[in-house]
């Protein structure tokens, strides 16, 4: 074996020893590198550590993405601002720069079903994890079954720090869609309470705040005081217009065939039967 191979294994062996990862696969390739730009100690070793620094950060970034949990990877030059008409655009790419999280603010995006509501809220996840914040995205619904599960189990303080307080940022999904009871109900507050000027939230609802009461049990004391919280510090995001999902069959006139055809089984037997017959002849 040569001296430079020993040599070679002898610094990849002290990379490994001070939990370098990506340089010891480097040192070879390096190394030409350095003998044929004629690098100087310093510029190698330069070259070196930032390949090193480039590779950790992007091993965080991977973690980060993969512990935030994201049904999917959404990001916000991949949204069609221009179909989403009703998408504020100027104030989705003030969110993108996330001043917010650092000013521990909250984003509540309000809108009909398949508005674009989940996308952008995943987007900024996902921009936050790509920043190196620690990010959390949850529905609702599983939100509140691990922690009424924790409640009969009496680990309720210790899944809220497991699920709530770990996370700059926590996304709260779908938040209305479906009815609480009032144990259910108090959970959420004691979660959005725990955030308070701490941490972060994105909340996305199909509700306005008006018939919030209605999801939280018909419990108007109760939603009141989630909404002074989740409100002090927040951006609130109204959005507007046709389902984004549904876009392309719109498109190619399925969602317009079918509604022609619901609208004619809603007339009157006699009109239908009378307007079929005119249509045979």
């Amino acid at each position: 074996m040569s001296v430079q191979s020993l040599q070679i294994e002898r610094l990849q062996a002290l990379c490994e020893q001070l939990h370098l990862l990506h340089l010891p696969h480097q040192l070879a390739h390096l190394g030409q590198m350095a003998v044929k730009r004629e690098l100087g100690f310093l510029e190698f070793l330069e070259h070196a550590l930032k390949g090193e620094a480039l590779a950790r950060v992007e091993r965080t970034r991977a973690m980060l993405t993969r512990v935030a949990g994201f049904p999917t990877i959404k990001t916000l030059d991949a949204f069609d601002f221009e179909f989403a008409a009703g998408v504020p655009k100027a104030l989705m790419q003030e969110l993108g720069s996330l001043a917010f999280v650092e000013r521990s603010e909250n984003v509540v995006l309000l809108g009909a079903s398949g508005v674009g509501k989940t996308h952008l809220a995943i987007a900024l996840g996902y921009r936050a994890t790509q920043a190196g914040i620690r990010t959390r995205f949850i529905s609702a619904a599983d939100l509140l079954m691990q922690l009424t599960t924790a409640l009969r189990q009496n680990t309720l303080e210790q899944a809220i720090k497991r699920i709530v307080r770990p996370y700059r940022l926590l996304i709260i999904d779908e938040l209305g869609y479906l009815p609480m009871n009032r144990e259910q109900a108090n959970l959420l507050f004691q979660v959005i309470t725990k955030r308070y000027e701490v941490g972060s939230l994105i909340v996305t609802s199909n509700l306005p705040f008006g018939q919030w009461d209605q999801t939280f049990a018909d419990d108007a004391t109760l939603t009141a005081a989630l909404l002074d919280r989740l409100l002090h510090h927040a951006h609130v995001v109204p959005i507007s217009g046709d389902s984004y999902r549904l876009k392309d069959k719109r498109k190619a006139g399925v969602i317009a065939a079918a509604g022609l055809t619901l609208a004619k089984r809603k007339r009157a037997p006699h009109e239908t039967e009378a307007r079929e017959q005119e249509d045979t002849r």
